[in-house]
């Protein structure tokens, strides 16, 4: 299909039918107070007009005023700036809701990339053996996590939802009354949520939307792939990490890490007892009819009350379903026999854990933990480690570390930390017993730089009365630029650590090893973050091998390309023979969740793409990068961090973002539970700054600068050079490097440097908001020099259309967030101003929701 096909239906079922269903939303009666409906389109005009015209924010919000408005007090201006922000909220929901349901008529769900397509193509090239011998052991991970970047409260999911499916059947009169409701329904949480509460409402997607999509992948790999034979790989695991993730979040506590677990497990417990009770209607013969009410009861039971007794299990229902499958296969013809298989497979994939849940933790968090440890079992005469052990050298400290082995009582621990942290590693067990291994059996270490964080992690598991060997794998996360660079080394020294290798034998000889793009990208900008992760991985893969281990990459690839997202299957696929690829692992989070993974149609289409790129990469192709080519990309990754380096060190780099960004504003919001960055210093410190609100923040002011700042530079240097030819060539053979590129590019064109030109004036920060300006520019140019294409993004026609019509609709509500700032910046001299400081830091952040849930097409 033509890029031209698939964008006139864009243009039929997205564009077209948003026009029309935004048209009845801007008439519904449910404004009393003022014809907002009337006054927004009035006013969107006057934003695009104004910003053509080189007017600043507060320039068009009074000429506004003065021509549509007659001697408005304050209040009255104010409050219908807040309507027309409601307004562009409920507009964003029907622009996801029309999306959702026209993606199947979009995309081609046969198209390149599914598993159709795969299908087919390896059977024309007489590959098809090939490709059930890759399925055999190649997993897709996906793991949700509770990074709050998205918005919409559960209220909101579900009309979105009834909307996508009222859209699809064109039911106008259901359509008018969700846009009522729509309305009516409020979008900002009055409270922070829990964690608790942000797991809850990820495993809506669980229920929704994997549950039904996974199954189905599954069933067409074994019916088509495999002939109907039974396979022994689930495939496509599914990861969870609210209610895990102490790093990512303080306030998680072991009791709600349990509590998640448990929800977990009632969740898929409950999917399994609604899918009996319909196998039930079709399986009314002798035999199967009494296994299936047994099933029934026992699902009940346990969906109903949390047992402290397990007595029920995966492998128990399995045995019960099985019995059933053969009794209709001998004796009923096999009737029905593909709707019995279709939910064995799913207690296959989904077990009694559902997700496997994380657990995430700091290694200067574990370091003060351990040191504690050791303290307070010195002080009740315990001889575990030697009276000497913080003054021996690290080799030895290993050593010793490697043969710890007990069950530690959390009781004889006097500081909160060293509690809170064997606390957590005994969950681990607790959960095992309830839910399965799979239920949660991954611990990861965040920050971790050296093979002694590893080691501390193992040796306090150890620590846990774990018996016939740790069913945990210890999983480092490698994330700043100088961690990248030594994390052969610490591997090395872990595979070399006799009883750290036992370990992994029992483990099936395999490591897992987290990568971190957020905050490598904010450590060393984005051409560096992503070539010093590719390095890693080519060296890990390379030590790994040299030891017979495998070694599994968990990409934290977050959702916008500054965070290390953008197109993944694509970059999934173009990596070559030097990096192990037996499974992809990936985190996905806010909303890269709900445009990914929102519905089923796009859930299924986006995780047979990350499926078909493993299956490319390992059977049709192999992008190998040549000498020539990792010079020019060494060198371009080094010109263009040295560039971020020095940007990130102007003296004005964080006052800029203090005094003229969102930044402070993310950590009022109610929008996740955790704090925005880790430390509680008054002062803003990079380092602690999470990478979330640091990227949003750019986001906000529509100047993206970590998705492509250093990038220009680098390419600059080359057209300086008279080689600009030898960038173009690598870009034309190198599908890395092409998809590098293309990711920054949606960076760019993301962005819009007229909302924010009347910086240019300012006093402190006009020459900064210049610099960053002048790279901006020069990315540009050269970007499209190279592609040689005329605008952005000019060979993705339905994303750059989607964007656009994105960027359209919150036009007028960046121009109201631009101008409270500016009113703050302005009434903050005074300190009668109180008041009226508060009213614009509330249009601030309430501004902000509507944005960022915009901006979801960012993955």
């Amino acid at each position: 299909m033509s890029g031209l096909s698939e964008l006139s239906r864009f243009n039929e079922n997205v564009l077209s039918k948003y026009q029309i269903y935004n048209s009845i939303f801007m008439t519904l009666p449910f404004d009393t107070i003022s014809n907002t409906g009337v006054l927004l389109p009035l006013f969107h005009k006057l934003c695009e007009k104004g910003f053509q015209e080189g007017k600043n924010p507060t320039e068009i919000v009074d000429t506004f005023f003065s021509k549509y408005q007659e001697n408005p007090t304050e209040k009255e201006k104010t409050d219908l700036l807040f309507r027309f922000i409601q307004y562009i909220e409920r507009q964003v929901v029907l622009f996801d809701a029309i999306e959702d349901a026209a993606f199947p008529v979009v995309n081609n769900m046969d198209g390149i990339g599914t598993l159709r397509n795969s299908k087919e193509t390896a059977i024309l090239g007489d590959k098809k053996e090939a490709l059930k011998a890759h399925l055999e052991d190649f997993k897709v991970r996906v793991v949700l996590t509770a990074h709050p970047t998205q918005f919409y409260p559960g209220s909101v999911l579900g009309i979105i939802t009834d909307l996508d499916k009222a859209i699809q059947n064109d039911d106008l009169l259901l359509i008018k009354k969700l846009l009522a409701q729509l309305g009516k329904t409020p979008f900002y949480k009055k409270a922070k949520p829990s964690p608790y509460d942000e797991a809850i409402s990820l495993i809506w997607y669980l229920e929704n939307v994997f549950y039904h999509s996974i199954s189905k992948i599954y069933n067409y790999i074994q019916n088509n792939i495999y002939d109907g034979n039974p396979m022994d790989n689930e495939i496509i695991d599914l990861g969870f990490w609210p209610g895990g993730d102490r790093d990512g979040n303080p306030f998680v506590t072991t009791q709600i890490t349990l509590d998640v677990a448990e929800k977990l497990r009632q969740s898929i417990l409950r999917s399994y007892y609604r899918d009996v009770k319909k196998l039930k209607r079709r399986f009314t013969f002798d035999g199967v009819q009494e296994i299936l009410a047994r099933v029934e009861k026992r699902l009940y039971k346990h969906v109903v009350r949390s047992y402290s007794k397990v007595n029920f299990s995966q492998k128990i229902l399995l045995e019960e379903l099985l019995n059933a499958r053969q009794i209709v296969a001998d004796n009923h013809q096999s009737l029905f026999i593909e709707e019995l298989d279709d939910f064995i497979n799913k207690v296959r994939i989904f077990g009694f854990h559902f997700a496997t849940l994380d657990i995430r933790q700091d290694s200067r968090v574990h370091h003060q933990a351990f040191t504690q440890i050791v303290k307070d079992l010195h002080t009740v005469g315990d001889t575990t480690f030697p009276k000497n052990y913080e003054h021996l050298s690290e080799e030895e400290q290993i050593e010793i570390l490697a043969a710890v082995k007990g069950s530690i009582d959390p009781k004889i621990l006097t500081d909160d930390t060293s509690v809170s942290t064997i606390e957590s590693m005994y969950a681990l067990k607790q959960i095992q017993k309830r839910n399965g291994e799979r239920g949660a059996n991954r611990y990861i270490i965040s920050n971790n730089q050296t093979a002694l964080n590893v080691m501390e992690t193992f040796a306090m598991l150890n620590l846990c009365g774990f018996e016939n060997g740790l069913p945990v794998d210890v999983i480092p996360l490698f994330e700043t630029v100088e961690d990248l660079q030594n994390a052969e080394e610490v591997m090395r020294t872990l595979y070399s650590n006799r009883t750290y290798r036992y370990h992994l034998e029992k483990r099936k000889n395999k490591q897992t090893i987290m990568l971190g793009f957020s905050d490598g990208t904010k450590d060393g900008g984005y051409l560096m973050a992503n070539w010093g992760i590719f390095k890693a991985k080519e060296a890990l893969t390379k030590v790994s091998r040299e030891f017979d281990i495998e070694v599994i990459f968990f990409d934290g690839r977050g959702g916008p390309p500054a965070r290390g997202g953008g197109k993944t299957h694509q970059f999934y696929a173009s990596l070559g023979p030097t990096i192990e690829d037996k499974e992809i692992q990936l985190t996905v989070q806010g909303q890269t969740i709900s445009s990914n993974f929102g519905t089923q149609n796009s859930a299924q289409y986006n995780l047979e793409q990350l499926l078909s790129s493993g299956i490319k990469n390992d059977i049709f192709t192999k992008d190998q990068l040549n000498d020539d080519n990792r010079k020019l990309i060494e060198d371009m990754a080094e010109t263009s961090y040295k560039t971020y380096v020095d940007f990130k060190n102007h003296p004005q780099f964080l006052p800029y973002l203090e005094k003229m960004s969102t930044l402070k504003y993310y950590a009022k919001t109610n929008i996740g539970s955790r704090p925005s960055k880790r430390s509680n210093s008054a002062t803003l410190d990079f380092s602690a700054l999470r990478a979330i609100p640091f990227v949003g923040s750019w986001s906000q002011l529509k100047q993206n600068v970590p998705g492509f700042f250093g990038v220009g530079t680098a390419l600059k240097k080359y057209e300086d050079a008279g080689r600009f030819d030898e960038i173009v060539a690598f870009y034309n053979t190198s599908d890395f490097f092409k998809t590098l590129l293309e990711n920054s590019m949606m960076s760019l064109t993301k962005s819009f440097f007229e909302l924010t030109a009347y910086m240019a004036d300012d006093p402190e920060f006009g020459e900064f908001w210049k610099l960053i300006f002048e790279e901006y520019k020069t990315t540009k140019r050269l970007l499209l020099k190279l592609t040689g294409h005329t605008v952005l993004m000019e060979n993705f026609p339905i994303g750059k259309a989607s964007i656009e019509i994105r960027e359209q609709i919150v036009l007028p509500l960046l121009t109201i967030q631009q101008f409270a700032l500016k009113q703050i910046q302005e009434l903050q001299s005074s300190d009668e101003n109180a008041a009226k400081i508060e009213v614009y830091e509330k249009m601030v952040m309430r501004s902000l929701f509507g944005n960022i849930n915009a901006s979801r097409n960012s993955a």
